[in-house]
């Protein structure tokens, strides 16, 4: 008996450390992306609730967010309410990319919990989100004037995150200057 509390002993230690560990991470929500820095990923898809088609080319020259999410993702209803004052904020265009999803059902959440986006892209077989790198609802990328992925984030957006992580990143406009006196 005394034989097996010494090794049941010493897995529980390791267990408790790693559980520690885990929890006090303090990047455990960044994963590092091979697309950072390099050219968003074009797709062209429907738009939720319409028969047209979007284009994320068409953002071209302006800087944007990419904020992939779905109706079946608890944590896409934590984040929600912040993404909802991100759009109140009008710092930069939020495209939803509604990813393996129910149209009716995407429909109904954004009228119910309010539309912080501009526009919401149907991903329905997952094929965009592949070539984005997604693996897990929420993540949220922020693009560049350039075309080019800055910052990738997974997980429910916080205010903390937005603060510090994307609006860090954004360069800012120049104040606007009075006339000439």
């Amino acid at each position: 008996m005394m034989r097996f509390l010494l090794p049941a002993g010493v897995f529980a230690a390791l267990a408790l450390v790693l559980f520690i560990g885990v929890q006090r991470a303090p990047e455990k929500s960044v994963i590092p992306s091979a697309l950072i820095g390099q050219p968003a990923p074009q797709f062209e898809l429907p738009i939720l609730g319409t028969n047209d088609g979007f284009n994320n080319a068409s953002l071209q020259g302006q800087w944007y967010l990419l904020n992939v999410w779905g109706t079946w993702c608890p944590e896409c209803v934590n984040e929600h309410q912040m993404l909802l004052e991100i759009a109140r904020s009008q710092v930069l265009p939020m495209i939803g990319l509604n990813w393996k999803d129910e149209d009716a059902a995407a429909q109904r959440w954004l009228t119910q919990l309010g539309d912080p986006y501009d526009v919401v892209a149907v991903d329905r077989d997952g094929r965009v989100a592949i070539d984005w790198g997604v693996y897990g609802a929420p993540e949220t990328f922020l693009i560049n004037d350039r075309g080019l992925v800055e910052y990738k984030h997974v997980g429910a957006m916080t205010l903390n995150v937005w603060r510090e992580q994307f609006l860090t990143r954004i360069p800012r406009a120049p104040p606007a200057t009075g006339g000439e006196r």
